[in-house]
């Protein structure tokens, strides 16, 4: 990284120098992770405090994630990223970055950058139980905390839990509650997962951006979301599948889709309408019978959908449809 960019981004951080003073009191426990297979980068965090994704969680795809906390200062999200952007390691950035913060003993920061290098602070004047531990490819860290074991139990199921980063990041953040978590209690969770390589196409590398903005029980809420997102995510190949007029993969991608979140109807009645278009009609008119009894107003989007070429225009099929 050339000198006067660095210069030029530790000159935005000025207000950090000028001793603004500690900002929201936000005290959580997060961990931010790189997935060493996927190269998937991830935060998530829960608290006693309204909206905590709103200001703790902060990633770009191919670049970086960081937690910022305790006495929150929000630019350590933004000019993170940006020194880690310019070259900077995880660990170049966030010392950096504490450099110049005259409040840094109040601060509880954690950065990982997309090679897995990974850092974090916890100021001496953090609200205990506080702390952290930095791991391969990943930092775990809390404070305003029941008891000093939560930290640690989040590292230990972080490691140990399987499936993809969201299935991980879940466990440390069920870790932390099950020792106790904050000692306030819970309210607000989030998720942010970023594409370890950026596409060039923003909309396709934010895997996962989820929050629970204010729930009696956050983490159980975030587990439905993330379901839930999984389930969209598949009813999204299923459309660019049905753009492509490719009918069996669209049928393939919406019925895994509906496995995932029984109850919501739109999932089966495309499912149905896959079938239908792919020349399956038997098999898709007692998925339709359900998808009307449950919800008639998909009956009426039928004629819709033939107009528009997203069912056959086939008068027979079209009744047969209509009569389920």
């Amino acid at each position: 990284m050339r000198p006067f960019g660095l210069a030029l981004l530790l000159l935005l951080a000025l207000p950090l120098a000028a001793g603004e003073g500690p900002r929201r009191p936000i005290h959580t426990y997060s961990i931010v992770a790189r997935d060493a297979v996927t190269g998937e980068l991830g935060v998530a965090v829960q608290s006693h405090w309204f909206s905590v994704g709103s200001a703790v969680t902060w990633g770009e795809p191919g670049v970086g994630v960081v937690a910022t906390q305790s006495f929150t200062e929000p630019s350590y999200g933004p000019l993170g990223l940006a020194l880690m952007k310019a070259g900077k390691s995880a660990p170049e950035a966030l010392k950096a970055l504490l450099t110049v913060d005259a409040d840094r003993e109040v601060r509880q920061v954690a950065m990982v950058d997309a090679q897995g290098r990974a850092a974090a602070h916890t100021g001496a004047k953090c609200i205990q139980a506080a702390g952290h531990e930095v791991g391969e490819g990943f930092t775990v860290e809390a404070n305003l905390m029941d008891k000093a074991s939560v930290w640690p139990a989040m590292a230990k199921a972080f490691r140990t839990a399987t499936g993809d980063l969201a299935d991980r990041l879940l466990a440390a953040l069920r870790a932390a509650q099950a020792e106790g978590g904050d000692i306030r209690g819970q309210q607000s969770a989030a998720i942010l997962i970023v594409r370890g390589k950026a596409s060039g196409q923003p909309w396709n590398d934010r895997l996962f951006d989820l929050r629970v903005e204010d729930h009696p029980e956050p983490l159980k809420e975030l587990a439905r979301l993330i379901q839930l997102r999984r389930a969209y995510r598949l009813m999204d190949e299923g459309d660019g599948f049905v753009t492509a007029a490719k009918w069996p993969e669209a049928r393939a991608a919406y019925e895994a889709a509906a496995k995932l979140a029984p109850g919501i109807w739109e999932m089966p009645f495309w499912q149905a309408v896959a079938l239908a278009s792919s020349g399956k009609g038997a098999e898709a008119l007692p998925i339709f019978k359900q998808v009307f009894a449950a919800e008639p107003f998909w009956k009426r989007l039928i004629p819709r959908l033939a107009d528009v070429d997203q069912l056959p225009k086939d008068p027979a099929l079209i009744r047969a449809i209509e009569a389920q």
